[in-house]
């Protein structure tokens, strides 16, 4: 089972991409494997090519690097806000003991500088009285500042690229907002590189400057959000914009038919079976990703039918 394939992307510094699709199209495996998330787990295998910039300027391949070299990316150069605050923080111990000792184990801080700059990080991400919160545990916080605490976690070691995987699926929709907002803020503040993984294109509008529509594990459409949230020159990505409510047009329409078993992807274009534009060339051979103008991709045949 492959589980992405022919996934390629350029992320620029200060830049936010956003990786959208449906559940089980790719997002997360691929910005996991950004992070080397993966490494080491029984059954994966990565293959191709990782590039990164050091800050030094220096070019690394991430899938050469083991051991002690991978550890001080992830955290340092590279940081995850996972979907689920609940289970990215440990139970058994106060908030602000678990920035503290990330603070210690990335930046070498002492113990008490460690503590103060963990109050520090709270206060950054907007928790009310960050002093009594860093001594409480995760279970006494709501679900929103629990979010925000991880948000604060993943900061500690100042990455320069955060991975945001669907962080605002748990909370309510006044949350979802608040944090959408606060990611924003942070990135332009702190002029990190960030990639969002969502399903909802509506949510994305708000913080990324491109997008990488993936289905059934490829990419099937990339440019900058303005680009094709306006104008899609994918089949797939028109049908997520259709599945979007909206308060004066018509009501929202899913998508007919079920995504490809990933373990025997169809020969031809994955989305033709769902698709109202297929023609039968669509089924006859693979579909490349081409460039269809200046900074814009698509993987199909008739992408100008829909301009």
């Amino acid at each position: 089972m492959t589980a992405v394939s022919e996934v390629s992307f350029t992320l620029r510094e200060g830049e936010a991409l956003a990786l959208v699709g449906e559940s089980g199209s790719g997002k997360s495996v691929t910005a996991m494997a950004v992070a080397r998330m993966h490494a080491g787990m029984a059954g994966t295998r990565a293959t191709g090519t990782l590039r990164w910039r050091g800050r030094q300027g220096e070019a690394v391949d991430l899938l050469a690097l083991r051991g002690e070299a991978l550890r001080r990316l992830r955290g340092r150069e590279i940081a995850v806000v996972f979907q689920d605050p609940g289970s990215a923080l440990d139970p058994l111990f106060t908030i602000g003991d678990q920035i503290a000792e990330t603070l210690r184990h990335l930046l070498g801080l002492g113990r008490r500088a460690a503590a103060a700059r963990a109050v520090e990080l709270l206060q950054l991400v907007g928790i009310p009285d960050p002093i009594r919160r860093a001594g409480e545990y995760p279970h006494q916080l709501s679900g929103g500042m629990r979010q925000r605490a991880v948000i604060a976690l993943a900061l500690a070691g100042e990455p320069r690229l955060l991975i945001a995987d669907e962080p605002t699926t748990a909370l309510d929709v006044t949350i979802q907002a608040q944090i959408m907002e606060l990611l924003r803020d942070l990135q332009e503040s702190r002029g990190m590189a960030m990639i969002f993984v969502s399903h909802d294109l509506g949510l994305v509008a708000e913080v990324a400057h491109r997008l990488c529509v993936l289905y059934a594990g490829q990419v099937v459409e990339e440019g900058t959000a303005a680009e094709v949230l306006a104008a899609p020159r994918h089949p797939y990505t028109r049908a997520l914009l259709d599945c979007i409510p909206s308060r004066d047009g018509p009501p929202p329409r899913g998508i007919p038919g079920l995504m490809p078993n990933p373990l025997a992807p169809p020969p031809h274009c994955r989305f033709a079976e769902r698709c109202a534009m297929a023609v039968p060339a669509c089924r006859e051979a693979p579909v490349p990703l081409r460039d269809v103008a200046p900074g814009r991709r698509s993987r199909c045949l008739r992408w100008e039918a829909l301009a």
